[in-house]
């Protein structure tokens, strides 16, 4: 894992229990409940995740990763750019500078407007009739304002006086272009089959049926239908005559385009970002238009389990904060490791967040570190922690838990801890800390406690004989190879929380009520610690 090392990571529940709603047995149940997990395993890829991309949710008393909520949409919005549909004054009013900032008491005509960089829709001739709609309205309209050209006025047109010219190439679009075409290819079809198993022809199955489908591709093989019931020759698919069937010849002279282009110069041309995010092609400035774009949401999440709502957006589309946000952050402690003597020179003030890694660990000798839990609750909890006596994986390690059990105070006022350590000579650090002594704490704060950890890193390959290399800890044979991060030194740990807050369930008269009944709440979770890489040269 390509992480910024020391790193911790939370394990998410929710990979235990849908591996334990596969259908195994309650004995397979408890052993899995006794078994150390491994980070190394495929499955704990999906299940890590740091404390701050993890939710929790109050109900359950668990907590909750991205993949275990039902995410409900709140709203749509629209994320490219900031553009606005505003009024148009009139060309008359001599306040006419600012018509994209004044509301026109008339309705309408309505442009488009950027705030950012001060475009409108006019500069290319284009105004709405109405504020909705924009996407209809421009597929309606050119650039210059002039209404495009759609299939149902050329039947028109051609209704009205059959003898009328086509229309020239210039003025068919990519639309027109389509829509003649499809038409044609439909009258192609239907008068060749007319029905497909006594079923007809209608526009859902035009080209999706097989026969229909083998007669578009004859017009390029040469070949007919094999296999037909009827006798007779082979009915040949012909292929466009004239405009109005879709067929658009190529504009080859191009004399007009490098007029235009000497005479308004290179910035006048589109950038190929430009052409790329157009629908059709477009060289100069003034024949882009506004692209429409896939829409946004917002969404709240909601707990799988007991369906109650641990994150919710506001509705407001410029507004980056929740309603509500119950993050994993405020519920479990921040555990923070790093080396008791760090070897990486410290970072400059100026230049973080950047960070200097440490030197790699040099196998079979002892490190320490100091792992820090800060308690985010209003009460005292008390913490338990647990670890395999050796890593799991092919190379085991040694760990050792200085001390595993330990009580944090509460996240109280600072000035409150204070006055309460007003007896004790200012001193914040427990009897004996600081010294490394097993079952003792290492240093203890406000809100945060610090202890030690000590590990022995294991002998890569590169390091061990041939003759010393056997079978690993998890009875894999070591081949000498090493795998992609192996050399992560990744210590499994169980934490496990116990503190005392107020009952939710007492809902009886308030005369009748104990203010002071308490319960105990309890929380239990894997986290893993990545210490460092081990030095294999």
């Amino acid at each position: 894992m390509a992480h910024a090392i020391p790193y911790t990571f939370i394990q998410c529940p929710c990979s235990d229990l849908s591996a334990s709603g596969n259908g195994l047995a309650s004995d397979d149940v408890d052993e899995d409940d006794g078994r150390t997990f491994d980070p190394r395993a495929p499955r704990s890829n999906y299940s890590l995740y740091p404390i701050e991309h993890l939710l929790f949710c109050e109900d359950c008393q668990q907590i909750r990763c991205p993949r275990c909520v039902t995410e409900e949409i709140v709203t749509y919005y629209f994320c490219i750019g900031p553009l606005q549909v505003g009024s148009l004054l009139p060309a008359s009013d001599p306040n006419a500078a600012a018509v994209e900032a004044q509301p026109n008491p008339n309705g309408g005509p309505y442009a488009l407007f950027c705030q950012y960089c001060n475009w409108s829709s006019t500069e290319i001739g284009i105004n709405f009739d109405r504020p909705s709609g924009i996407h209809s309205q421009l597929t309606k309209m050119d650039n210059g304002g002039s209404r495009k050209i759609t299939l149902k006025d050329v039947k028109e047109r051609r209704k009205e006086n059959p003898d009328v010219t086509p229309i020239p190439d210039v003025q068919v679009d990519g639309d027109l272009h389509f829509a003649s075409l499809k038409l044609f290819y439909q009258e192609q079809v239907t008068d060749a089959t007319v029905s497909l198993g006594g079923m007809p022809l209608h526009d859902t199955i035009g080209f999706s049926s097989p026969a229909a489908l083998s007669r578009i591709m004859s017009l390029y093989t040469g070949r007919g239908h094999t296999g037909r019931l009827q006798q007779g020759p082979t009915d040949v698919m012909r292929e466009a005559l004239h405009t109005e069937e879709g067929l658009k010849l190529a504009l080859l002279d191009e004399s007009a385009m490098i007029n235009k282009m000497m005479k308004k110069g290179l910035d006048a041309t589109t950038t190929a970002d430009q052409r790329l995010n157009q629908m059709s092609s477009s060289r100069f400035q003034d024949e882009l238009r506004p692209v429409p774009y896939l829409l946004r949401t917002k969404r709240s999440k909601r707990c799988t389990a007991c369906r109650h709502i641990i994150s919710k957006p506001e509705n407001k589309v410029t507004s980056t904060r929740f309603k509500i946000r119950l993050v994993a952050k405020s519920y479990i402690p921040t555990i923070t490791i790093r080396p008791m003597q760090p070897t990486a020179a410290p970072v400059p003030a100026t230049s973080k967040p950047a960070t200097n890694e440490e030197a790699p660990l040099s196998p079979s000798k002892p490190y320490q570190y100091i792992l820090t839990f800060k308690n985010p609750l209003f009460e005292n909890i008390k913490v338990t922690l647990a670890t395999p006596n050796t890593t799991p994986g092919r190379f085991a390690s040694k760990v050792t838990v200085l001390c595993p059990e330990f009580e944090v105070d509460a996240n109280i006022d600072m000035w409150d801890d204070a006055l309460k350590d007003a007896g004790k000579d200012g001193r914040s650090t427990a009897d004996g800390a600081g010294q490394g002594d097993a079952a003792k704490v290492w240093e203890r704060g406000r809100n945060w406690v610090s202890i030690v950890l000590e590990v022995i890193p294991a002998i890569l390959p590169s390091q061990a004989r041939r003759s010393h290399l056997g079978e690993g800890h998890d009875g894999q044979a070591n081949d000498g190879l090493l795998k992609e991060d192996e050399d992560v030194l990744e210590i499994p740990m169980f934490v496990r929380m116990e503190w005392e807050a107020d009952a939710q369930h007492d809902l009886g008269p308030a005369q009748g009520r104990d203010k002071e009944t308490r319960e105990k709440r309890e929380l239990a979770y894997w986290c893993v610690l990545g210490v460092g890489r081990i030095s294999h040269d």
